[in-house]
This record gives C-alpha cells, structure tokens and sequence, in this order.
C-alpha cells in the first residue's frame, strides 16, 4: 500500500486500548462471544452500515445534524464509535467505564427538537441523547452491525454464538445508557430492527446528507480505484429498504435481502482481506493482560478450530 494512503488510513483507524491492569480481562473476555465476533479486523467495515442505520432514524439523523461537525470531519462520529466499540470490548474495566464517560460527555448538550414533521415523528418532537429509546437504537444497528458484516464477509455465525454475542453486547448497553428492554437474543433483535425499518425509520434529506458525507468523505480515504468500496460495502450490508430509501427517500419493503449485484464484487475483495482468526490489536492486547496467558491461548486456538469447524459444516 502507498505510504501516503497507509498514513490516511493508519490515521483514521482508532489506536488500540493501552496495556491496561494486569489480570483484569475487561467486561467480557477470552472465549466469549464478544471477544469471537469482535476479533475480525473486518468489523472496522460495519461502522458505515451502523452509522446509516443510526441517521435512518429521524431523531437521530436531527441530533448529528445539529450537534456535529459533519462538514469539517464527516468520519469523526465513525471514528469515534469504531474507537469506543474497541475499548469497551477489549480494554479492562477502567478502560471501558472511561470510554464510557468520555462518549457521555461528548452527547451531554446533544438535544433539541424537530424542525419538520419526519416519519412517525410530528414537528417539534424533542430528543435528547441521552433518551434510552434512541440509545436502545444505536445499540442495536452496532450489535445487529457487526453480526451482519461477519455473516457476508467472513464466516455464518452459529445461531447459539448469535444469541450470546447479544447477551454479551447488553454489557456494553448497560454502559451507554441503554436501560429499556433490549432484544433478548439475536431472533429478538432482528424482529426489533424490522419493527423500526417498518414503523420508525424514514430517510430524508438529513440522513441522505451524511450518508453522503460518510461514504465519499472530502479529503477521500481511499483511492480513486476503491473510492465507492465503502458505499458498495453498505449496501451490502444494511436491510433492503434502507438501502433503497438511502437513494431514493422512500422507505419500504422486506427488512433484508441478498446485496445488489454492484457489491457483490467489493464484497469479495472484503471476504478475501478480511482472514478469520488475523485478530485486531486491541484483542491481541487483552490477551496479554488476561489473568492465565497460556489458557487463554489454547482457548483461542481451541475456539478458532470450532468455528471453522462449525463454518465447514
């Protein structure tokens, strides 16, 4: 890769968690779900689909609009998400509670109300970000996110893995505010997503502006060649009429579906950089600081060899 572009994207990438307390393994730990969907570098690749499906919400769409400086760095809010996902999965406890804290302090003046009528919400509906139903929407499209993007790019998740990977992520709610009823398992969070897309979710021009500006961000990440790789990607990865409404600003339709055929070739490419097991470097670092160094490696291995196994199948 180019050193100019390597620094680009070195410099997008949020830094992994420090070294952190020795022995503390942070909220979830080797062998959990959290820690076997987390791992993939890939996963770097679900922020834009979450990002989208976070401003396909019009009370969402509102406070981004108006409290963020979408303009000036259209990738802070991706950065900043990718880099608080990051430490809460694999940093110590600290860690994660002071991830926790500084996402708080960054939403604390984030409230306002709507200046038009927008899908199921009247002109003048207030929101705030700290509203557990709204924080209950970002959690999903992050959990539901990550399940998705390794399904199409790496391997099929296990209906069991499914199913702990949500029990483990209610952890990771719990930090940000995430107090209501949350999905119970992976069958309730996919009924809970459709339910938005079906009833919620409305697309207008807000939403449509950043998704512009999150997937063909000025200066541009990414090279010419693979410049739309990021949008390809997206629609590979979000429900049908999100997607469709992404462009057009009607919402209807199925809640998923097979991606169009223009993301099929970046959805290859994808598949083939993304090696399952090439973990992320904030999990090689929670591995080295977990209490029981030599356990924790044949429970990786032992894990790894499951899931190709199970993939085989």
């Amino acid at each position: 890769m180019p050193q100019p572009l390597l620094s680009r994207v070195r410099a997008f990438l949020p830094p992994p968690p420090g070294p952190g307390t020795p022995g503390d393994a942070g909220l979830f730990g080797p062998g959990t779900a959290a820690w076997r969907v987390g791992r993939e570098r890939v996963l770097l690749l679900a922020g834009p689909a979450a990002l989208l499906l976070q401003v396909a919400h019009p009370l969402v769409a509102a406070g981004v609009t108006a409290h963020s400086d979408f303009t000036g760095d259209p990738l802070r809010r991706l950065r900043g998400t990718l880099d608080a996902v990051l430490t809460v999965t694999f940093g110590d406890r600290e860690q994660a509670h002071d991830a926790a804290r500084r996402v708080g302090r960054r939403h604390a003046p984030v409230r306002g109300a709507l200046a038009e009528e927008a899908g199921p919400f009247g002109a003048g509906t207030a929101y705030t970000a700290h509203d557990p139903a709204l924080a209950q929407w970002v959690w999903a499209t992050l959990v539901w996110s990550a399940l998705r993007t390794t399904d199409v790019l790496v391997r099929r998740v296990p209906d069991p893995e499914r199913d702990a990977y949500v029990r483990d992520m209610h952890r990771f709610g719990r930090l940000f505010g995430v107090q209501a009823a949350v999905p119970a398992d992976a069958a309730g969070l996919e009924a809970y997503v459709q339910a938005h897309v079906e009833g919620v979710l409305a697309v207008g021009a807000p939403a449509r502006t950043l998704a512009d500006q999150v997937l063909r961000p000025q200066p541009p990440l990414l090279p010419r060649p693979l410049r739309g790789a990021p949008g390809f990607l997206a629609a590979a990865l979000l429900p049908d009429p999100v997607r469709t409404a992404a462009r057009t600003g009607r919402l209807g339709g199925a809640a998923a579906g097979r991606a169009p055929r223009s993301a099929r070739p970046a959805r290859r490419g994808a598949h083939v950089a993304a090696r399952p097991g090439r973990g992320r470097p904030g999990q090689r670092i929670g591995y080295q600081r977990a209490p029981n160094r030599r356990v924790t490696r044949l429970v990786s291995t032992s894990t790894s060899v499951s899931t190709r196994a199970t993939t085989a199948r």
